[in-house]
C-alpha cells in the first residue's frame, strides 16, 4: 500500500479550487467535493495517509490531475549514489529509489518527495555549505 499523505490532498484541493472557484461561495467543483470528502475523513480518523489503492475513483482521478502539475523527480542531475553514498547528495533518494524511479506508482514517488523535503539536507534544497567548504 502507498499512502497518499494529508498535505498532498490539501495541495490537490487548493490545485482544484483554483482551477474550478466555486460559483456561489457555497457548491464546490467535482474534484473538490471528491478531495474534501477523502480529507475530512481523514482529519476525523486521525489519519495522515489516505491508501491509494482504496481511495475513491473521482478522488484519485482529482489528485492525479494535481500530481501531473507537480516535477516528477527531485534529481538535479548530481548523483552520489553512484559513488556509494547511501543517500544521494544531489536529489536526497535512496540508491534504490533512484534506480526504480520510472516503476513507483505517483503516491510512491510522493512518498518519497515528502520524505526527502522533511529531511531537508540534499543540494536540491539549496544548501550548499559542504560544497563550498
Amino acid at each position: 500500500m502507498a499512502g497518499i499523505h494529508i498535505t498532498d490532498i490539501e495541495a490537490a484541493i487548493n490545485y482544484w479550487r483554483d482551477r474550478e472557484p466555486s460559483p456561489d461561495g457555497i457548491t464546490l467543483a467535482r474534484p473538490v467535493r471528491a478531495l474534501a470528502e477523502v480529507y475530512a475523513l481523514m482529519v476525523y480518523w486521525r489519519e495522515q495517509e489516505a491508501d491509494d489503492s482504496t481511495m475513491p475513483r473521482a478522488a484519485m482521478e482529482a489528485w492525479l490531475a494535481w500530481y501531473a502539475t507537480t516535477a516528477d523527480t527531485p534529481c538535479i542531475a548530481i548523483c552520489s549514489t553512484s559513488q556509494g553514498d547511501p543517500l544521494c547528495k544531489g536529489c536526497g533518494r535512496t540508491f534504490e529509489e533512484v534506480q526504480h524511479w520510472t516503476e513507483l506508482s505517483p503516491a510512491e514517488k510522493r512518498k518519497t518527495w515528502l520524505r526527502i523535503t522533511l529531511h531537508g539536507d540534499a543540494w536540491r534544497f539549496n544548501r550548499y555549505a559542504e560544497r563550498a567548504a
